[in-house]
């Protein structure tokens, strides 16, 4: 609450059954210290208060006072001055079940008066209750005598009298509210407004918004004849997602209304006349670790994968009339939603429709392939009229995706039966807990929002591998999109293996054994003639594959070399050599070299680092073929650029003197990560040599862009 200018008033309350008022005092100039001191503290028993809220009250006494509710179903006043010394006044009685919000009005103007406050309250009783306050002064006639009101409601139900220093408040429910199926976790009046006919004025419109655990979002407000509250506007989601709303927002002018839910995700509509309210844009995310981030081949747009159970995909959305103003990256699809959280994903590179693996805590590797109506949304994203996917798009016959009853399998929605099955509407098409209505996969022309996103954006599976003994750990894709590396949690030898599988007919076609923990990470080089895998067990391996006309794949142990003292958890190869980095919990990252005996030579030891190294991604620049730039990201959430220059023998070999690595840029740690940095992506194929992007994702749940200029 704004005491003046320069001064605040807030309480805050904690699990520790404790209220503090504090006092806020911001400097008079742009520059200096905010000054804060805590007025008051007090102790309410053994139940928690979890909702507050605090104002100002009617009349000239300069009182405040403050509502707390919480685990004992009771709304609890306290009064006091300025001085945030608060005394216990009343209590009011009528929720059944812990208050979850409160929300004090502005006084309320009655003849030209502002006696009167009203204090909104809900509950997990699913029902909501306005409270009145009047001054107690304004209710006397000319002789003393306590006026007869009109017969309403409210005086029958008439509460406590609120003793506020000399002032004293008649309290009475004004109204009950009842509407929502489901707790009600947020209630909030619409803020004040500028009056239009006095200069520097403000009125607060007499509008409650509420947000439920139903997945709907309300607007009350009183009939303008009788006076009763009336619900008038409810917009919600039909979304699959088993959890509501936890709170509800006005925006400023009271046009816009924000909810988020479960994982954060951002629910807004717009009233763009007549109470009509209409669903717009807003950003989303992750909301659990991101774990692996993969660039499309085509670089148009990142796909990541996250313990939150669910694979992301963002791209930047181009509009044409915005061209200069640069590119706006949106989630355009979430290809799985699934029932385990997912470790790792690869996306495959080879030519036809867009693919990925991904796997999860369960034993099976799982593929994806794009349905028609996620390559017509690329088309709208990327700007493309005709462009190169028309031969993909005549050739894909699945529009989309239905998830399973347990949230596990994908299955595909074909062209044909489309037309086949009759559009539900109405109420048949509302969905219930044992029930699981049918996605309706959209072409869309803007980027999408949440509720599209959860349930119409789905990819079918298309093949699940079996093989590994335990939960998958680490995937990656050759770049011809011919083979697929996978490794699983192991801590034997026997598990540690790793399975490679054949795109296409997705038969198992190798199992490489050569450590004896845990494969944290594998890349295939440039040239897909080795894999290199690196461990728990600190050792890395590199294995030579070798494909013969046929199409059979022979492979074997090129060499295994105990790199580092700590966990390996990173590599990466030179994108124009035989040349490799790791990374270890031992903050230290190493360059080695393939031998044209096969041998493998450490060639370079970086400076050691602030934390563990946990990410690593080299990308070579074009112009320059004996240059690259190393990103190493960390578990400090920290992320290095390293210029590598070197120069190559006439074997082709690179002198380990020959090779210098220096620090290129450290990037603001503002804009990096908040924790474990757990992969690095540059985007391959870009046009610009001098400008890169650089993809990165986190324990901070967040996939970030970095621009990078040569």
């Amino acid at each position: 609450m704004m005491v003046s200018q320069t001064e605040a008033m807030f309480a805050s309350t904690s699990s520790d059954c404790t209220v503090c008022v504090w006092e806020l005092v911001f400097p008079v100039t742009g520059s200096g210290d905010c000054k804060l001191s805590c007025l008051d503290s007090f102790s309410i028993g053994s139940k928690s208060m979890v909702a507050l809220s605090l104002a100002e009250l009617p009349g000239d006494s300069g009182n405040i006072v403050l509502a707390m509710g919480g685990l004992d179903n009771k709304v609890h006043l306290y009064c006091g001055g300025r001085t945030g010394k608060l005394v216990h006044a009343c209590e009011l009685k009528g929720h059944t079940d812990w208050i979850r919000s409160l929300d004090f009005s502005l006084p309320i103007n009655v003849n030209g008066e502002a006696n009167n406050i009203f204090l909104v309250s809900s509950s997990q009783d699913k029902g909501i209750r306005i409270w009145k306050m009047t001054l107690r002064s304004s209710m006397l006639n000319g002789n003393g005598i306590y006026k007869k009101g009109e017969i309403s409601l409210s005086s029958y139900i008439e509460g406590p009298v609120l003793l506020a220093g000399s002032s004293s408040f008649q309290i009475s429910l004004e109204s009950l509210l009842i509407g929502h199926e489901d707790w009600v976790y947020s209630v909030t009046w619409q803020p004040p407004l500028a009056s239009s006919l006095e200069g520097g004025t403000y009125y607060q419109p007499q509008s409650i918004l509420s947000a439920s655990m139903d997945k709907t979002m309300m607007i009350w407000q009183p009939e303008k004849t009788s006076g009763v509250w009336m619900n008038v506007v409810t917009v919600g989601e039909l979304s699959h997602c088993a959890l509501g709303f936890y709170g509800g927002h006005w925006s400023p002018n009271g046009d816009s209304i924000l909810a988020h839910g479960y994982g954060g995700s951002f629910h807004l509509w717009k009233n763009v006349g007549n109470d009509n309210w209409l669903p717009q844009k807003v950003p989303s995310g992750h909301f659990a670790p991101v774990t692996d981030i993969s660039w499309a081949r085509s670089g148009d747009y990142i796909i990541s994968a996250s313990h939150d159970q669910t694979t992301r995909i963002f791209a930047p959305w181009k509009v044409e009339a915005s061209l200069q103003h640069g590119e706006f990256w949106h989630e355009i699809s979430r290809p799985q939603v699934h029932g385990h959280d997912i470790n790792c994903m690869a996306v495959i590179h080879g030519k036809g429709n867009h693919r990925f693996v991904s796997g999860a805590d369960e034993k099976v590797a799982r593929v994806f392939e794009a349905p028609l109506s996620f390559l017509k949304t690329l088309n709208n994203a990327t700007l493309q009229k005709s462009c190169s996917t028309d031969d993909i798009l005549g050739n894909v016959q699945i529009l989309g995706a239905n998830m399973s009853a347990l949230g596990l399998s994908q299955k595909p929605i074909y062209v044909q039966a489309v037309h086949e099955i009759p559009e539900r509407r109405g109420i048949d098409s509302i969905d219930t807990l044992e029930t699981i209505p049918d996605a309706v996969p959209t072409v869309f022309t803007e980027p999408p929002i949440e509720d599209q996103l959860a349930w119409h954006t789905l990819w079918p599976e298309t093949h699940k591998l079996y093989g590994h003994g335990n939960e998958l750990f680490s995937l990656c894709c050759d770049h011809r999109g011919e083979l697929v590396a996978s490794s699983c949690k192991a801590q034997s030898a026997a598990v540690a293996e790793v399975w490679l599988w054949q795109v296409g007919s997705w038969k198992a076609v190798g199992r490489l054994q050569s450590h004896s923990l845990t494969v944290t990470q594998m890349e295939f080089s440039h040239d897909d003639n080795f894999l290199l895998t690196v461990s728990r067990d600190r050792q890395f391996s590199v294995f030579s594959i070798t494909r013969t006309g046929s199409g059979e794949i022979s492979y074997s142990l090129l060499g295994r070399q105990e790199g580092h003292k700590r966990i390996i958890w990173s590599c990466s190869w030179n994108p124009h050599g035989h040349e490799f980095a790791t990374g270890s919990r031992d903050k230290t990252v190493k360059i080695w070299a393939v031998e044209k005996d096969s041998s493998i030579r450490q060639l370079i030891t970086l400076p050691q680092f602030m934390s563990s190294v946990t990410a690593l991604s080299w990308v070579g620049l074009h112009h320059q073929r004996d240059h690259g730039l190393l990103a190493v990201g960390m578990e400090n959430g920290q992320i290095e650029l390293w210029n590598l220059s070197y120069n190559r023998a006439d074997d082709g070999c690179i002198a380990a003197a020959s090779l210098v690595a220096a620090l290129a840029v450290r990037i603001d740690p503002f804009i990096c990560h908040a924790s474990a940095v757990n992969c690095l992506a540059w985007k391959k194929n870009q046009e610009d040599h001098t400008s890169l992007q650089l993809a990165s994702c986190g324990a901070d749940n967040c996939v970030r862009v970095f621009d990078v200029t040569v």
